[in-house]
């Protein structure tokens, strides 16, 4: 992925010893080794995020609540081992330990040994809290997958169609909800506009808490006339991202298609099997 190699990028040992070919092995996976350090971690990262789910079922956890805590260490363990390893092979330490990936490494590990220093039961509490972070783990599997480039380009190119689509909503909901106000008043729970507003969110969105319910037939005919609105609405960013997707993973394997460039004017956009250059008309 792109955004994981331009973090790393520039952050190799210059020497070529044991620091780079361990660089190579963690933060490379074009090598053999490389992947199979991959496949390993992505591994141990799925059973120690399985170990923090089975811990948060209370049944579970008093009749294997030893394993589980034996298995939390080792996991524990390995991961600060790894997490040292980046450190030792990386040149600016600095560099790799305020990255994002830098931080959730760090993260994996440090609500563990936090736990050693919160004894006794007044702290049971806080532990439970401060174990439940161990999940930002299953945020490291961000580095391994490869389509998170085309979903950032797509959402970037979206960006300013969602902003519009937003702003309608924005709008549709404060019409939507004063008017609902208006209607109904504040002996049908709608003692505000803010609070009219909420509900019209709410409805719009085909969440439907309850809490608050239209009582007159006016008053229920534009409920219904909101809640067939969003369903429409649903599909509308869903359409607007799968198109830019679409673009996007058109353009992924324009740019992965080979090319022959042009030896007299350098044009790099010639076809495989193109017999002259489309910019300068050269033989190739």
């Amino acid at each position: 992925m792109a955004a994981y190699e331009n973090i790393y990028s520039g952050n190799r040992p210059d020497s070529n010893n044991w620091r780079s070919r361990l660089y190579d092995i963690i933060f490379e996976a074009d090598t053999p080794a490389g992947k199979y350090f991959d496949i390993l971690l992505i591994i141990s990262i799925l059973l120690s995020v399985l170990a923090v789910m089975l811990d948060s079922v209370r049944s579970f956890r008093i009749e294997h609540g030893e394993l589980l805590y034996n298995i939390e260490w080792f996991f524990t363990i390995l991961f600060t081992i790894e997490y040292s390893l980046r450190l030792i092979c990386v040149k600016s330490k600095l560099r790799y330990s305020t990255s994002l990936f830098g931080i959730v490494d760090l993260l994996a590990i440090v609500p563990t040994y936090l736990s050693l220093f919160l004894p006794g039961s007044q702290f049971l509490l806080v532990i439970r809290i401060l174990r439940v972070l161990r999940i930002f783990r299953i945020l490291k599997l961000v580095k391994y997958l490869n389509e998170a480039e085309l979903l950032i380009d797509a959402l970037k190119a979206s960006s300013r169609k969602i902003t519009v689509f937003l702003f309608t909503v924005l709008t549709l909901v404060v019409i939507l909800g004063s008017l609902m106000y208006l209607i109904e008043g504040e002996e049908n729970g709608f003692t505000s506009i803010p609070i009219s507003i909420f509900w019209a969110i709410v409805t719009l969105t085909t969440v439907g808490f309850g809490d608050i319910v239209p009582q007159t037939s006016l008053g229920r005919a534009l409920a219904s006339v909101v809640m067939i609105m969003g369903y429409s609405i649903i599909a509308v960013p869903t359409g607007i991202v799968t198109a830019e997707m679409s673009l996007a993973s058109m353009d992924a394997r324009d740019k992965q298609r080979p090319r022959i460039i042009c030896d007299n004017c350098g044009n790099e956009n010639n076809e495989v099997d193109a017999r002259f250059c489309k910019h300068c008309g050269t033989k190739l």
